[in-house]
């Protein structure tokens, strides 16, 4: 397994070929969920060819975007079929990797420790300080590419719901970010509540 080269390969063509509209879902978020993995995986005491296949799996887990907006899970997990054997992946780690790409479909439903750890890093943005400047990228990303327009009122009201329905999945991400998140969506909560005082 080629580690060092499909990481390379994959980042270089996020960075090049991912369409500039993509304000969310760009190769800084890759990077971001990738770093947010490594430490998830640390604190819950995943390494060696396991961590390798997880950190795969971060890195590949939107190339889909290269392609196409809607179901990019799958185009990413096909991605990594097409793109994997050629970096030396045999075909049952590949397999590992397609499946923990899928589940960071929404809604989230991680079953094992690999796929609780790539949700809650892929959505570690949720319990983080620079949370609203990456909520509203995604608002504007969702305009620009023709997915939803939402007016402020409307995009505090989808936030609302999405934060109050999701849980972190490992001990870990709810030691670090749980108690972020719920100032989070206190704040959403006071914005949305004067929104509709007016």
């Amino acid at each position: 397994m080629d580690f060092n080269g499909a990481r390379d390969y994959i980042l270089q063509r996020l960075d090049k070929e991912l369409n500039p509209a993509l304000y969310y879902h760009s190769v800084a978020h890759t990077k971001g969920v990738w770093e947010s993995t490594l430490r998830l995986a640390e604190m819950e005491h995943v390494g060696g060819n396991e961590l390798k296949l997880l950190e795969t799996a971060a890195l590949f887990h939107d190339s889909g975007m290269l392609i196409q907006y809607s179901d990019h899970e799958m185009t990413s997990a096909n991605l990594a079929w097409e793109i994997l054997p050629e970096f030396a992946y045999a075909n049952s780690e590949i397999d590992l990797i397609s499946s923990l790409i899928l589940m960071t479909r929404l809604p989230q439903s991680a079953k094992t420790l690999l796929e609780e750890i790539l949700c809650d890093a892929d959505l570690d943005y949720l319990g983080r300080e620079d949370f609203f400047i990456h909520s509203f990228e995604l608002q504007l990303e969702w305009i620009h590419n023709g997915i939803k327009k939402t007016s402020f009122s409307e995009w505090m009201e989808v936030q609302l719901q999405f934060l109050s329905a999701h849980q972190y999945f490992t001990k870990s991400a709810i030691r670090l970010r749980q108690e972020q998140k719920m100032k989070n969506l206190s704040e959403i909560q006071k914005l949305f509540n004067i929104i509709n005082y007016l």
